[in-house]
């Protein structure tokens, strides 16, 4: 948003919970998908005028107008979505899979945002309507976190299997990462990675996600096998925007 025009991002559903099913302590996020299938990417205009025009509009009046990236979290309940908070940020892991879905490129947008021209930047690349044009495919990011986390976590381990699982395509994004002895990639705590994978839809999505970041070792890592295997649809009424949450935690985040 540039303080007064906005555009939203495809959805996506991020799983707190450190262990499978859901179990375990809170994270910062161990994995995501998109699409999601009850929040479709064509609804995001909805939560746009619901939620982000009257607070983009509220900060206008109060002589701050916000521009940048504008991120509600959002509990999804029979009664429709309910804000619970807003951060001025994109999601993690959110973003790394919403990104790669995108049929537009994202950083002319930023920077018309930044500049309060975003209007004017979407007209330009011929956008229609409120959310942001994506492309018909699948995407599940999984994360390896260090030994510990999220409670403490081991650093300064050796990576191993970047090219490898580079080789098959995947998208691998660093987090906790430095340059060690040599050159080599080295943890440096918390969540370390987040392994994209692409597919037709989010099965072979998630087959690909997986079996990348199974090539990827260090000692302690911490994952979760089952990031979008439960994506079945749950009708809770319309929704836009990055959702994240967990079987006991439905937030949405926009």
């Amino acid at each position: 948003c540039d303080g007064t025009d906005v555009l939203a991002l495809p959805a996506a559903r991020d799983h707190k919970r450190l262990e499978d099913g859901d179990r375990g302590p809170n994270t910062g996020g161990m994995g995501a998908f998109s699409p999601v299938p009850d929040l479709p990417d064509d609804e995001a205009g909805g939560l746009l005028e619901r939620i982000h025009r009257p607070i983009l509009a509220e900060l206008a009046r109060r002589g701050s107008p916000f521009r940048g990236a504008l991120y509600a979290g959002l509990m999804l309940t029979e009664d429709g979505p309910v804000l619970l908070e807003c951060n001025a940020r994109f999601g993690d892991p959110e973003t790394q899979v919403v990104v790669p879905r995108l049929a537009v490129a994202l950083g002319p947008l930023l920077l018309a945002a930044a500049g309060g021209n975003l209007r004017r930047a979407a007209r330009s690349l011929r956008l229609a309507g409120t959310h942001l044009p994506v492309r018909p495919d699948a995407t599940v990011g999984v994360v390896l976190a260090a030994g510990g986390y999220p409670l403490t976590s081991r650093a300064g381990d050796q990576i191993d299997g970047l090219d490898a699982a580079a080789a098959t395509g995947a998208l691998i994004f660093h987090g906790g990462t430095a340059i060690g002895p040599g050159g080599r990639f080295i943890t440096a705590g918390g969540r370390i990675l987040t392994i994209v994978g692409r597919g037709a839809d989010l099965e072979a999505a998630r087959q690909h996600a997986d079996s990348s970041a199974d090539l990827i070792r260090f000692p302690g890592a911490v994952r979760r096998r089952d990031i979008g295997l439960a994506a079945g649809p749950v009708d809770l009424g319309a929704g836009a925007g990055a959702v994240t949450t967990a079987a006991d935690d439905r937030r949405v985040a926009s």
